[in-house]
């Protein structure tokens, strides 16, 4: 079983490092690296200044890691370090010392339109890129991750204290962020700030804010929060001091100094909103439940009354949905729930805080898949039928309620429990669409828009995120097949 459970954690990992790096050399070789500035508004502001658009577009090549760019000023710093004697001056010899260091280290030099500056950029290799993407995919937090040479004596530790502002709390000095592991009445209870994913940063919509931030941030209006600051003074602040990072003294409010006491001032603001990742979570799980609550007691039904009236009637309901195309299935049940029950047809009518906003996409996704899986199942439990432990079951004299109840719907818990990640996964594809049509803010809707957009890394983090929960979903399927049905034993080449 462990042995199992290893090789699968490794061919899971595998799996996620393929469909990601696939992914990645496809947008970074073969989609024209210009068309990320198709839907940027700024282009069209700084055509009117050439220097400025030219220095503009190539900070987001360097941000998205298409190039290395030297502005004049990083470019003669750079120069420097090999011959003090280089200025950013239009000379011969300016000239000639630039362009030997550009050539020295793979550097291309060019010259601002304009002002005919210098600058210099260095195109990455595709294997560069990548190896800088998993370099830094995982972040973690130390003692000894801020330096700040104006505070050369700044303690470094971790300590569990009560801290004025948190409670209990493990504390951090020298770390990033202030509390490690925190707890809270938000679920899941249990935080903590150790881990970090840096899925890069978001260009052109959402620009220069990192990834993660904008998947799993809080969204929506800003939320006031009472706190006890000083151990004393109670204060409605939006600052989500959870989130509580270290800052340079240069950068900090006096006042906010003041409210910490400390020089971890820079904080999230608070949403009342779930975030992306969260609200695809809440209307996944939600149809989720939904489409087994819907789809299990028809199939078993259906079987059990196999040839009569309810079982033809809901074969053809079921093939009529199956027909019908998703996108005309969508459409038509938010019309119904608009027109008849009065729910909002477009997400941010209510916003996240009105149950009603939910309850239409919610029903719409599950419904989405109850078609497929009335079907399966009911093909599987008819089969389980014409099996020998039912035909004895019979002669034992069980009427065929206790057979369905105690023998055949004990037997068809493994593969409902096995269909449970493809469930999931197909949620996942079903709620692009759904998510798109009631402008649900969601990590499904996010995905097209990332497209359209020519957003690159939302796009990259959305593909590695999806294919995690479909890689880790199937071993969680096989592992809750374990737990159903004790004789099932997950083995690796034969072995417990």
């Amino acid at each position: 079983m462990k042995k199992y459970l290893l090789f699968r954690v490794i061919r899971s990992l595998v799996s996620i490092f393929l469909v990601t790096t696939l992914t990645f050399i496809i947008i970074y070789s073969l989609v024209p690296r210009r068309d990320i500035f198709k839907s940027d508004t700024m282009i069209s502001k700084l055509n009117a200044q050439p220097d400025k658009l030219v220095d503009y577009k190539n900070n987001a090549y360097d941000k998205m890691n298409y190039i290395e760019y030297l502005d004049t000023k990083s470019l003669v710093a750079k120069v420097e370090k090999t011959d003090k004697s280089v200025t950013s001056a239009h000379t011969a010899a300016n000239t000639k010392l630039i362009k030997k260091w550009a050539n020295n280290h793979g550097f291309s030099v060019h010259r601002y339109p304009k002002s005919k500056n210098y600058y210099a950029t260095r195109n990455l290799p595709l294997i560069e890129r990548l190896t800088k993407f998993y370099a830094g995919l995982i972040q973690i937090d130390t003692p000894w991750a801020v330096h700040d040479k104006d505070n050369p004596n700044l303690p470094r530790y971790l300590k569990i204290e009560k801290d004025k502002i948190v409670g209990w709390a493990l504390v951090g000095s020298g770390t990033k962020y202030r509390y490690q592991i925190y707890f809270n009445s938000a679920f899941p209870y249990i935080h903590q700030n150790i881990i970090h994913l840096d899925l890069g940063t978001s260009y052109p919509t959402y620009a220069g804010i990192s990834v993660d931030n904008v998947i799993a941030s809080r969204q929506g209006q800003i939320k006031l929060g009472q706190y006890t600051f000083n151990g004393k003074q109670q204060l409605n602040s939006a600052d989500n001091v959870y989130t509580r990072q270290y800052q340079q003294r240069s950068k900090q409010d006096a006042m906010t100094r003041e409210r910490y006491g400390d020089n971890y001032t820079n904080t999230e603001q608070q949403h009342q909103d779930p975030s992306m990742i969260g609200t695809s979570f809440k209307a996944g799980l939600g149809a989720l439940v939904i489409s087994y609550l819907i789809s299990i007691p028809m199939a078993i039904l259906m079987a059990r009354y196999k040839g009569k009236w309810f079982d033809k009637v809901g074969t053809g309901v079921v093939t009529a949905l199956i027909a019908v195309p998703s996108l005309a299935f969508i459409y038509a049940f938010r019309y119904l729930g608009s027109a008849v029950f009065g729910l909002p047809d477009s997400f941010p009518t209510k916003g996240a805080e009105a149950f009603s906003s939910w309850v239409s996409p919610t029903i719409i996704l599950g419904l989405l898949s109850v078609s497929g899986l009335i079907i399966w199942f009911r093909r599987y439990m008819i089969d389980q039928q014409s099996s020998d432990y039912v035909k004895f079951a019979k002669v034992k004299g069980l009427t065929e309620g206790e057979i369905y109840r105690k023998h055949i719907f004990k037997n068809a818990s493994i593969p409902i429990v096995q269909g449970l990640p493809g469930s999931i996964i197909g949620l996942i594809g079903g709620a692009t669409m759904t998510e798109t049509i009631f402008a649900m803010p969601g990590m499904g809707k996010m995905l097209p828009d990332a497209i359209l957009a020519h957003n690159n890394p939302i796009v990259i983090a959305l593909v590695f995120i999806f294919t995690t929960i479909a890689v880790f979903s199937i071993l969680l399927g096989d592992i809750l097949m374990t737990i159903v049905d004790p004789r099932i034993k997950l083995s690796a080449s034969g072995d417990d």
